[in-house]
């Protein structure tokens, strides 16, 4: 992992457009390849960012005119991130207060809670709960960057990854992306779909997992372990 501190502009082109004028600001660069850039406040929403898989290019930077501003314009370099889709991030760095990078290793995963992996195993012995056909390949099944929960083949042998939360945040989709786009470089499993499963979804996790072609999929715990009872129901 990258990380920097420096003053930079950032400006975003896609499906939208985004800019944050120079201030100064935490850039990191993954070994996954995305880019971030974060103010000095929220736990860990950054203010833009870039998703693998995507490619950077750093380039010297324009010349400055001689206007009065121009001192606050020097810039050091310019990057351009781009995605697959050719959505770009610009970011114009100027005075640069930090620079390093650090091997953080392989991570060995995020410890699910009672619930979230209590959810798997019901899944996993239940895979019906996607659809007729379903049957299950391997829990954790393992890519170069963590497991990802559940791998099943649907009623048409094809082989899709779910990944199990039991609250669906951005984060989760985003995780899930990384994994299917690993695991459809692998011949001997592509074309992998994706399956985004969780007690509850949010409305922005739901749209992001749709512009990624991921389907969601709301799972009911209780019905799940067998408590959800339909006569003691009163709707």
């Amino acid at each position: 992992m990258r990380l920097m501190i420096a003053r930079c502009q950032v400006d975003y082109a896609g499906r939208l457009t985004a800019h944050l004028p120079m201030a100064t600001r935490l850039i990191m660069v993954k070994a996954d390849g995305s880019v971030s850039i974060h103010a000095d406040d929220r736990a860990y929403k950054p203010l833009n960012w870039m998703s693998p898989p995507c490619t950077l290019i750093v380039s010297p930077p324009p010349e400055v005119d001689d206007a009065p501003d121009a001192a606050e314009r020097v810039l050091t370099e310019v990057w351009e991130v781009r995605n697959n889709d050719g959505d770009t991030l610009q970011i114009s760095i100027g005075e640069v207060f930090h620079d390093s990078a650090h091997e953080l290793g392989v991570d060995p995963g995020l410890q699910k809670d009672g619930v979230e992996a209590h959810l798997q195993v019901l899944l996993a012995a239940n895979p019906a709960a996607f659809g007729d056909g379903w049957t299950l390949v391997q829990r954790e099944y393992l890519t170069p960057i963590g497991p990802v929960d559940l791998l099943f083949r649907d009623h048409t042998g094809a082989y899709v990854a779910v990944e199990v939360k039991r609250r669906g945040e951005i984060d989760g989709v985003e995780q899930l992306t990384r994994y299917l786009a690993l695991m459809n470089a692998d011949p001997r499993l592509t074309p992998v779909r994706g399956v985004f499963a969780a007690q509850l979804i949010k409305p922005q996790a739901r749209t992001l997992a749709g512009t990624r072609g991921i389907d969601c999929v709301l799972v009911d715990y209780d019905a799940l372990r067998g408590l959800d009872n339909a006569e003691d129901r009163l709707f």
